[in-house]
């Protein structure tokens, strides 16, 4: 890490130096102004400014700031034409003469007129996805390859760089930590990660945000930062939309249907998304036990059925004031049906069928205002978000070989209630030319709350082991309420290339917990924690092509429900889960150092990152100390001891030629654990680890012709360790193929996944039990869809920020 430090700052001070010398010699110019929309009169962001000199070589150039202004400094003497370009718009040309006396040139504010012959192209999906590097974030525009990655987010996801999905629980990790934040369109949500990505087609999405460090303006909650998932949404004038539909086969047939819709008329602009997804997975696999020469075999399906709506609009009360309101709603029913057998010494000593019933039923409702005033960039901008889920439970759990064991054969009925409430208040001042601060303040309440109704029961054994009768383990219930008081600061400063910006970020956070169950005391979760938490943020620029920059922030990991709740989750015939109420809060300092480069044909990306980690929060699993049969083992959280993680990232986006591009990304990260497993033995045997992961991805993209081209995708998962357990490494080699008809207005699109059935979780394990395993999914399947596109393709750019807000969900289950 240090060698890398001190790579990046000699590079960068050998390039200042250079550029500092080619001042003094050649007394360059400047040039500067504004670009808006020519229809909107709307400040446009990120917009190419390129110089050339009279041969067309491009000499220097920048892009436009959040207020769409520029500064081009560095331009030599003579004779140069200004370029500027933006998507759907025509390019501005101008020519210009740097001389003695006339150095800094004020182009003033430039209109751009709209392209309308670019704009049909614009609401066409892009081939080959894109990587962009933000100043606080990587932005990851999803192309056809992605989206035929899969039908939902879940998949979508696994194939993006340096984010893996388990296909067994659904958690996602980013960069090998499941303590990570998922936003939809920057705003919390109810549901869980695990059901979240399921309901979402892939078709549905837009671009997907990593947010590694966040800085102090964002909610410090998840170790390893925030994934943004940013759905379509058209700010198209008239009416235009899409509609997508597929049918996926494997083991079973899944079908998905998603449109997407947009109306804009004047200084109103609605819009409205649909997606629909079902369908069964099948999922098997085996635990084997070699202590005592058992094995536990599982057969699973699970049913899934979705519906994700969201319609709103964007009101433009007149110049300096806009009004949005949205709406989403989230129609779920799921479960499936399975069995466990387990055999001992190759005699059936259990045939455990199961099943489930779920339902989710969740809506979200959001208003926002905001206020320009008279200088540009000026604003202040008011956010109320309200959110609630209402998700019924019912499970039938059986033993055939044991139907009069009251462990064993029981039902229950849960209920589970959650409402979100949120406020926020953002205020954002340009001082100067190069100066801007950012103020805000944040309310978040959310509240849970469970109900469990089971009849299972439990033997009761005398000193010698032998079973005297039974007893209910009884209902049990829960409310957690947390509430959370939060304002930032942030300063932005800009000199020449270098651009810093300093934040603070200051909590409140408050919980109350109350875990009740039939026959025993009432457990109480309570905390009351104040924290700062500082951010830095530091880009150098020392040309158009290059790029670099250094982070800090501090972030917070803190407890889920499920991570604290003392009462029993679920259970198997030989596992049940349950929390931990003394787990304390997970504290991360986080340093990451980034590279991007622009090269002719595409960029390249190179990051590092380094992360001091205090009390970490992982699974861990143990003996049952009231089983006298020694088998049956407890799934549960601890924190281990501090540690620290640091890791390498690489990603290329390459046009090798008109025909061939490439989209990879290799990353590489490296942690030592250390901490006891076995929670119930005094003075228990502290154990350390080294675990070592690399993860690589490439898709390549081929234009057969203007209408047809193919998809190839490969990816590699290294294996991975932690204090107990070991996972093997895992593959998977995608092909497909898509075909433009209609005169571009429809697509059709087939693919195959995992051609060698690649993908499957195996593992291994010496504590508590010496056992090993493998579940396998239906990663092999066909997909055959089809997307239509209509309207007039007129777009109107509207730059809006999207806010991240959210609290991590983050499941229980095994």
């Amino acid at each position: 890490m240090k060698k890398i430090l001190l790579l990046i700052l000699v590079t960068i001070s050998v390039q200042s130096y250079a550029q500092l010398d080619k001042k003094l010699i050649d007394k360059p110019g400047v040039i500067s102004g504004k670009v808006i929309d020519n229809a909107t009169k709307e400040s446009l962001p990120y917009v190419n400014i390129v110089i050339r000199d009279t041969a067309k070589k491009i000499i220097t150039g920048g892009i436009t700031d959040i207020n769409g202004l520029f500064t081009v400094k560095n331009i030599p003497e003579g004779v140069s034409l200004v370029e500027i370009q933006f998507i759907g718009f025509k390019t501005y040309s101008k020519q210009i003469k740097i001389e003695k006396g006339n150095r800094k040139i004020d182009l003033g504010t430039i209109a751009l007129l709209e392209d309308s012959a670019m704009l049909d192209e614009v609401v066409v999906r892009a081939e080959t996805s894109t990587v962009v590097q933000k100043v606080d974030r990587k932005v990851i525009n999803v192309g056809k390859d992605l989206t035929a990655a899969g039908t939902t987010a879940s998949e979508l996801l696994n194939n993006v760089q340096s984010v893996s999905v388990d296909s067994q629980t659904g958690n996602i990790s980013l960069r090998g930590n499941e303590n990570v934040r998922v936003l939809v369109d920057g705003k919390p949500t109810n549901i869980s990660t695990a059901q979240l990505l399921k309901q979402i087609p892939s078709t549905a999405i837009k671009s997907i945000e990593l947010i590694t460090n966040p800085s102090a303006k964002y909610n410090p909650e998840g170790m390893s930062g925030i994934i943004n998932i940013v759905l379509n949404k058209n700010a198209n004038m008239g009416f235009n939309g899409s509609v997508d539909t597929g049918i996926t086969v494997g083991h079973y047939a899944k079908y998905n249907v998603a449109t997407n819709m947009n109306y804009k008329t004047g200084k109103v602009n609605f819009f409205g998304n649909y997606g629909y997804n079902s369908g069964d997975n099948y999922n098997h696999g085996f635990i084997e036990r070699s202590s005592n020469n058992s094995i536990q075999n599982f057969l699973m399906k699970d049913k899934n059925q979705s519906h994700l709506a969201k319609i709103g609009a964007d009101i433009y009360l007149d110049s300096k004031n806009t009004l949005s309101v949205y709406t989403s709603q989230n129609w779920y029913t799921g479960g499936g049906v399975g069995n466990i057998l387990i055999k001992n010494n190759n005699v059936l000593t259990s045939d455990a069928p199961i099943s489930q019933d779920t339902e989710s039923i969740s809506s979200t409702y959001n208003l926002n205002y905001k206020h320009d005033f008279n200088k540009e960039g000026h604003n202040i901008e008011f956010e109320a978000t309200y959110s609630n889920t209402d998700a019924p439970e019912t499970s039938k759990n059986q033993d055939l070989l044991d139907a009069n064991n009251p462990f064993l054969n029981y039902t229950n009925s849960i209920q589970n209630k959650r409402n979100n409430s949120l406020i926020n208040l953002d205020y954002t001042n340009p001082l100067s030319e190069n100066a801007k601060l950012e103020m805000g303040l944040e309310y978040r309440v959310n509240n849970t709350s469970n109900i469990n109704s089971n009849t299972q029961h439990q033997y009761v054994y005398d000193n010698n082991g032998a079973i005297t009768g039974t007893t209910p383990i009884g209902d049990s219930s829960f409310e957690y309420d947390r509430k959370i008081y939060s304002g930032y600061i942030n300063y932005a400063y800009t000199l020449d290339k270098f651009t810093m910006q300093l934040g603070a970020r200051v909590e409140q956070f408050q919980i109350d917990g109350t875990f009740n169950r039939t026959g025993l005391p009432t457990a109480n979760v309570k905390d009351d924690i104040f924290t700062v938490y500082p951010s830095a943020f530091f880009t150098y620029t020392p040309s158009q092509k290059n790029q670099f920059q250094l982070s800090y922030s501090r972030r917070v990991d803190r407890p889920s429900i499920q991570q604290v709740n003392p009462i029993r989750e679920w259970s198997t015939p030989l596992v049940t889960s349950i929390g931990n109420e003394n787990l304390n809060p997970q504290f991360t300092n986080s340093f990451e150092v980034n590279y991007t480069r622009q090269i002719e044909r595409g960029s390249v990306t190179f990051g590092s990152f380094y992360r001091v980690i205090q009390d970490n929060i992982s699974r861990v699993t143990y003996k049952d100390p009231s089983d006298p049969t020694n088998v049956r083992q407890i799934l549960s959280f601890t924190n281990f001891d501090d540690t620290d993680a640091y890791g390498l990232e690489f990603s290329l986006n390459y046009r090798v030629n008109s025909w061939w591009r490439i989209n990879s990304s290799v990353d590489f990260y490296a942690q030592k654990q250390k901490g006891i497993v076995d929670l119930t033995t005094p003075n228990a045997q502290q154990i350390e680890v080294q675990n070592n992961a690399f993860n690589g991805r490439i898709s390549n993209s081929f234009k057969a012709s203007k209408n047809l081209s193919f998809q190839l995708f490969a990816m590699y998962r290294g294996s991975e360790k932690d204090i107990q357990w070991e996972v093997e490494p895992m593959w998977m080699i995608n092909t497909g193929a898509s075909l433009n008809v209609l005169e571009g207005k429809g697509t059709f699109t087939f693919r195959v996944n995992d051609l060698f059935q690649g993908m499957k979780f195996a593992f291994k394990s010496k504590t508590p039990f010496a056992q090993n395993g493998r579940f396998k999914w239906e990663s092999r399947t066909a997909y055959v869809g089809f997307n239509y596109r209509f309207g007039s393709g007129k777009n109107k750019a509207k730059e809006r920020r999207d806010r991240d807000d959210n609290i991590k969900e983050n499941t229980g289950g095994f």
